[in-house]
């Protein structure tokens, strides 16, 4: 009876170590998974954003504007041929004109009420607004077309928010900089986080190794099995991290059109492309220097 009890319990042991074993290698799966997906993306998300810096830079330089106030008593066909002027530059990207009539409502509507009524009447002016394509948004051609725009008589004043227009400028180039140098970063970054998690994965499983080596398996036998399951493991997590890329510029596609951030399919496809590659190929690479690693090791060195 007690020799029945002792087999039981060594039975009931070793299921539970075993099951402990599996739990702890899914755990090492799921864990350099995780590191793969998280680092990918990051590393995909930054390389868009490196490609779009200019076509976000040149979203925020177009939402600037000039504007042109008139004196209450410009004639209407002035200001219309001075519209038509501005208009067809080069510089241009869009005129919108405001009467007074436009601005007071606006106004009215801003601060919830009506100020004409204890005023008696309308203070403000006419106006147009004037946005600039993107590569001629600069601090000193701005300031010189306003300049040039109050020379006119029937233009009461000319204003533009110069202090948003020169740290927008300064701060364009510092902004691509800052994103390329977090993308090597992020880069090297991926190099180790990916391959520190599958070293870890892996040498769980050292005496396994060493043990098919004593028994005469060749080295390329014995790392089969382990390209073999992290190639999947890195598809899966890479495939996710793209999917995952492309879904959040979707959206900020639908938010922002005007960004056109998917506009150039083959670029962004190619970098995609170049992403997944550069997860799967980490993958692979860490997975076969991390067995060689323990294959070469002695077999009082895995202790």
């Amino acid at each position: 009876m007690f020799v029945k009890f002792i087999l039981i319990k060594k039975v009931l042991k070793k299921n539970f170590e075993e099951k402990y074993q599996k739990r702890k290698l899914l755990t090492t799966y799921i864990s350099a998974m995780l590191t793969n997906l998280i680092v990918v993306f990051l590393t995909g998300l930054l390389g868009l954003l490196l490609f779009n810096t200019k076509k976000v830079a040149d979203y925020f330089k177009e939402q600037i504007s000039v504007t042109v106030y008139f004196k209450d008593n410009s004639k209407p066909i002035e200001i219309q041929q001075f519209q038509k002027s501005i208009k067809f530059q080069e510089t241009t990207k869009s005129v919108i004109y405001t009467s007074k009539e436009e601005a007071s409502k606006i106004y009215a509507q801003e601060i919830g009420e009506d100020y004409m009524e204890f005023l008696g009447y309308n203070p403000l002016e006419s106006s147009i607004d004037i946005y600039f394509n993107a590569q001629f948004v600069k601090p000193e051609l701005i300031k010189e077309i306003s300049e040039k725009l109050s020379n006119y008589d029937f233009i009461s004043e000319v204003k533009y928010d110069q202090p948003l227009l020169n740290i927008l400028d300064k701060n364009i180039n510092r902004i691509r900089i800052w994103i390329l140098l977090s993308s090597c970063f992020l880069i090297i970054l991926a190099i180790f986080l990916i391959n520190s998690s599958i070293r870890l994965s892996i040498y769980s499983k050292r005496f396994a190794i060493k043990t098919m080596q004593l028994v005469g398996a060749t080295k390329w036998f014995i790392q089969k099995p382990f390209l073999i399951k992290y190639l999947k493991i890195g598809l899966a997590s890479s495939s996710l991290s793209i999917i995952l890329l492309y879904l959040i510029f979707q959206k900020l596609q639908s938010e922002i059109p005007e960004l056109n951030l998917l506009q150039e399919k083959f670029s962004i496809i190619l970098i995609l492309t170049i992403v997944f590659s550069f997860g799967l190929s980490i993958t692979l690479i860490s997975t076969f220097f991390a067995t060689k690693r323990f294959l070469n090791l002695k077999s009082d060195e895995i202790y």
